[in-house]
């Protein structure tokens, strides 16, 4: 009756011929229904917590949560809707938001164009500049907003208190200053400044104000669209402020195979002491779940179909067989009861490289390299049952015995092979880091993570703070300053997550980008700068060192408490082999009268990450501690130590 329509053979809805602009002449109304992801984390999230009994009604929040406001001043917002993005983090950071109209008005100004207002609109808010309005008609109508026109409504509702415009009037006039049509433009001023005369406003006046608002009229945003996404801001930020295992969990659900955003969750995990532990077959579900920890405590638990190539189905028929006939007690057991028309290679290496079998086998290596031996049992298996041979009453798999493994016997990874094959699974480092290999020498060396060193104090204005990092070089891009100098920017990651970095000494850039092309870890020699207390400080490096190539160099120290005799005979067993380095080996055990000893073991050892990771296995030895060598006082031992 209204517009002719097209038939679409794909869909049960009629769709017009005309395009938006065109119906709303025809008489029809527009809307935009917004599909948002968001909408689906917050209800897992409550879905989650049910499962521990705990019900919200995120529609009843209170508006003046503390622990809300306190982490949105922090910057503290990976994965709260609007607000993730690291310029708006140090936005919040800067403005420091205490009210629920902050968010909305920082949701509407972070963008193009109206972000040039926010230094100023905090500065305002935060009483380091004067809050003025541009005529006192309109202080009512920004005062939430410190003087600033943020809103379309604020420039609707200014046209008619400073002019007289009946509110659609004031949207014509706020659709003309959009499109900067000049025509209208010239009506829409001459009405202006006619309907601003009755106000007691002269022609001059009128006309700075008519510009004044055109000015921000042009990018203004609509507050009750920006409102609808600051609840959503709030609701997300309350979940993370007050329930963070199911905010992550729950988030991470609906990036699933977006290992980059995985990635940045678990970074985030790590730096706010939010435990996130390994896939594991007899734990985990197909999504991210939470799980209670003894103690009372809580963890986020790694979903199986949030690996690479394991596939969602696959896994959800493991967790069906296991909620139907028990845990897996073996890797036996396992292959014995899968189905292997759902599971192939591929999918077993994955779920091996991450650690989703060590608690049927600590060896990763073995089930990596035995993944064909265990399909080939479980081929068998289901062949048999298949067949009806499982017994006359139909136990066991055939005949009621389990088939048995023979799992590959000199399969071995080391430190550094565990978690390449965990980035392959993960699309990330998960469980440890590539720096942490050379945790000796960074201990020795005295180096920081980048948030340890970011998170010593402010640095004075003018200030370039000196500091050591150790760091895997990931990537290098070339930039010409605005002086015209060529500079490196590389992207780093350490334990404590990924940051950036530039580096304008073009010999150590070249260094830097050999670096990335080979996937090394660097030792950097950095500097600190900061512009203000609200913003992270910025690093630029002077100096690169490959960290593979100070090993032999380097002098460290361990210490180990000896808690008993059989500690000390299984530790001189193994360090007998480690000879050959410069590093110091010192035990330390309980003397006459309580008083501890320290024995120097011998001062020309290897010492690794793994030889780390081996001793701290050893029963009888605790508080295995690096650090740089230096004169010490220890007692040289009399007696030669024989196991």
């Amino acid at each position: 009756q209204l517009v002719p329509l097209y038939r679409d053979p794909r869909s049960d809805l009629p769709v017009t011929q005309f395009d938006m602009k065109f119906v709303e002449k025809a008489g029809l109304v527009k809307f935009d229904f917004l599909g948002l992801k968001t909408l689906s984390v917050l209800k897992k999230a409550v879905e989650l917590l049910s499962e521990r009994n705990i019900d919200v009604d995120l529609d009843g929040l209170s508006w003046e949560d503390e622990k809300v406001f306190e982490l949105l001043q922090r910057g503290d917002t990976v994965g709260v809707f609007q607000l993730e993005s690291e310029g708006m983090r140090r936005t919040l950071a800067a403005v420091k938001p205490t009210n629920f109209g902050d968010i909305i008005a920082l949701v509407s100004l972070y963008r193009p164009g109206p972000m040039d207002n926010i230094p100023l609109f905090g500065d305002r808010k935060n009483g380091r500049a004067e809050i003025a309005y541009p005529h006192p008609l309109l202080q009512d109508i920004l005062k939430e907003t410190y003087g600033i026109f943020v809103y379309q409504e604020q420039v609707m509702q200014a046209a008619q208190i400073i002019a007289g415009y009946s509110l659609g009037e004031a949207d014509l006039l706020r659709r003309a200053m959009g499109k900067k049509i000049q025509a209208e433009m010239d009506t829409q001023r001459k009405r202006f400044v006619t309907g601003a005369a009755e106000n007691d406003l002269n022609s001059e006046q009128a006309n700075e104000l008519f510009d004044l608002i055109d000015k921000f009229a042009g990018y203004g945003f609509n507050k009750s669209h920006a409102a609808a996404y600051a609840l959503l801001a709030y609701q997300t930020a309350w979940l993370k402020a007050h329930y963070p295992h199911e905010f992550y969990a729950a988030s991470m659900c609906f990036d699933m195979h977006q290992s980059d955003k995985l990635s940045i969750f678990v970074d985030d995990m790590k730096r706010l002491s939010v435990d996130v532990l390994q896939p594991d077959v007899n734990k985990s579900r197909p999504n991210f779940s939470v799980e209670e920890q003894p103690g009372a405590l809580l963890a986020v638990r790694y979903a199986l179909a949030g690996l690479k190539n394991v596939g969602e189905k696959a896994m959800q028929a493991v967790v069906t067989e296991r909620a139907e006939k028990g845990p897996f007690s073996s890797i036996e057991d396992f292959a014995n009861r899968i189905d292997p028309h759902g599971l192939n290679k591929r999918q077993l290496e994955s779920l091996a490289s991450a650690g989703g079998f060590d608690a049927l086998e600590p060896n990763r290596a073995a089930i990596y390299d035995g993944a064909d031996m265990v399909l080939s049992v479980a081929n068998s298996a289901a062949d048999a049952r298949e067949s009806g041979q499982g017994g006359l009453f139909g136990e066991g798999s055939a005949g009621g015995e389990m088939q048995a493994i023979r799992l590959p016997e000199n399969s071995h990874w080391s430190l550094n092979e565990i978690m390449v094959h965990e980035r392959d699974a993960f699309g990330f480092y998960f469980s440890a880091h590539p720096v942490s290999q050379f945790q000796a020498v960074t201990a020795s060396l005295g180096a920081l993570t980048h948030a340890a060193l970011c998170s010593e104090g402010p640095i004075g204005e003018g200030v370039r703070k000196p500091g050591v990092m150790a760091a895997l070089v990931e990537k290098v891009r070339w930039r010409d300053s605005r002086r015209g100098k060529r500079f490196a920017l590389a992207d780093l990651s350490d334990s404590s997550g990924q940051f950036s970095a530039s580096c304008f000494e073009e010999d150590q850039c070249k260094i830097l980008g050999e670096l990335a092309d080979q996937g090394r870890c660097a030792l950097l020699n950095v500097e600190l700068d900061q512009k203000s207390d609200d913003e992270s400080p910025r690093v630029a490096i002077r100096r690169v060192q490959a960290l593979d190539g100070l090993e032999k160099t380097t002098r460290t120290r361990m210490e180990l408490e000896v808690l008993d005799i059989a500690g000390l005979h299984e530790l001189t067993k193994l360090v007998a082999p480690l000879v050959g380095g410069q590093s110091e080996l010192v035990a330390i055990m309980a003397g006459p009268d309580d008083e501890s000893v320290r024995v120097c073991l011998g001062r020309s050892f290897r010492l690794d990450a793994e030889t780390v990771e081996m001793l701290e296995r050893v029963k009888g030895l605790a508080a295995v501690r690096l650090g740089p060598a230096r004169a010490m006082r220890v007692a040289k031992p009399k007696l030669r130590l024989v196991s």
